[in-house]
């Protein structure tokens, strides 16, 4: 045990030196095998391993290994972990890229055997501006990987729109999650996600990661760092929607970069939520998804059929049939299958295609809302639930 605490504090040292240039690490690592290794020459030898002119000579010090012991400390205090690339459990997905950290902090109730496992990962990714169409693909996509014979972990970066209802859906379909943080281990960022970040932590098998060191605040550049790490972890990463520039498609390119299989959802041409999904499938990176029969198995996660959904008008009248008379349950389904039809539509809308008053139509949709039916976003736009 020993042994390992050691690796581990020496392993922190050499993030906190080289972590924004891993390829020092990775480099140091391979030659020597571990991270203590590193620590046990001389001044003089690491320098010259660092070559001459490197702006990192003189900084291997056993000054850096009291502060990591320092920050060890306070992480089993707190009840965080910390794992060496040099450990058995350590992902190997992320440890087969040329720029793996030299480890990673985590949140997690489960030993990072279980976190950790040899098993496929999935990365489903995309943009914070999600709509309607991407937040229920999202959903599709993650319930159809629950459904595998090989159950994969669903990784993201606990962001606004795509991340987080592929966190929440892998939850509730019983599948592990990772999400991966742009700070340090001792934040959650954003901060309105830190209820669903417990829930994550505290389900097993699942975990929230980093490879900063607590104390570190996400500030732009510290998104890429982030999001090699979830490209690092997943066999496979899927781009849901994403502009022209952003993260998730960043994340894609980084994927292809270590020979992982990159999919994309296609949108609308006139859609700037899907211009980086279509331009990534259109250059040949990512292959487009086009629909979820054979997804798993592209996936890598066997053979299978999905299981049908009930038809949601027959759970329409299962729920209301005792509560509704007939044509206050007609209209509720009329509404539902408008909504289902048109996925997005908003109130207003809703009444022109119905031809009901704005009374009738609010009030059946918020019944429909309150059974969890259907979504109803900010902006007033009804979506089938599918997670229902």
């Amino acid at each position: 045990m020993e042994d390992i605490r050691i690796e581990r504090l020496c392993a922190i040292a050499l993030g906190k030196i080289f972590g924004y240039e891993p390829l020092y690490i990775t480099g140091l690592i391979g030659k020597l095998g571990s991270a203590a290794a590193v620590f046990d020459l001389s001044t003089e030898e690491i320098d010259e391993l660092l070559g001459p002119g490197s702006k990192y000579r003189g900084m291997v010090v056993s000054s850096v290994l009291r502060d990591a012991e320092d920050e060890l400390d306070m992480l089993e205090k707190r009840g965080y972990g910390y794992i060496a690339s040099t450990e058995a459990a350590f992902p190997q997905a992320l440890k087969e890229c040329q720029d793996c950290p030299a480890g990673l902090y985590y949140r997690g109730s489960s030993p990072p055997e279980s976190i950790f496992s040899d098993g496929p990962a999935i990365a489903v990714v995309g943009t914070r501006d999600v709509s309607p169409y991407g937040r229920e693909w999202t959903r599709k996509i993650v319930d159809a990987c629950s459904q595998a014979p090989v159950k994969p972990a669903i990784i993201s970066g606990l962001a606004f729109g795509v991340d987080i209802n592929a966190h929440l859906t892998a939850l509730d379909r019983g599948l592990r999650t990772i999400a991966v943080l742009p700070c340090g281990i001792d934040e959650i960022y954003p901060a309105a996600h830190r209820k669903i970040a417990e829930r994550i932590s505290s389900t097993e098998g699942c975990a929230v990661v980093s490879d900063y060191p607590p104390g570190t605040s996400p500030v732009a550049f510290t998104f890429l760092r982030r999001n090699r790490i979830i490209a690092g972890l997943a066999q496979s990463t899927v781009l849901i929607e994403s502009k022209a520039k952003g993260g998730g498609l960043i994340t894609c390119r980084l994927a292809e970069g270590y020979g992982r299989q990159v999919f994309a959802l296609p949108g609308r041409v006139d859609d700037l939520r899907s211009a980086g999904c279509n331009a990534l499938i259109r250059e040949g990176v990512a292959e487009a998804i086009t629909g979820l029969s054979g997804l798993g198995e592209q996936l890598g996660l066997g053979r299978y059929m999905l299981r049908k959904k009930t038809d949601l008008i027959s759970r329409l009248n299962t729920c209301y049939a005792a509560r509704l008379d007939t044509a206050d349950l007609n209209q509720i389904c009329k509404i539902a299958d408008l909504i289902r039809s048109e996925r997005g539509i908003d109130l207003e809308e809703l009444c022109v295609r119905s031809g009901l008053p704005y009374n009738e139509v609010a009030r059946s949709a918020t019944m429909l809302e309150s059974d969890a039916f259907i979504c109803i976003d900010l902006m007033g736009r009804c979506t089938i639930n599918e997670r229902k």
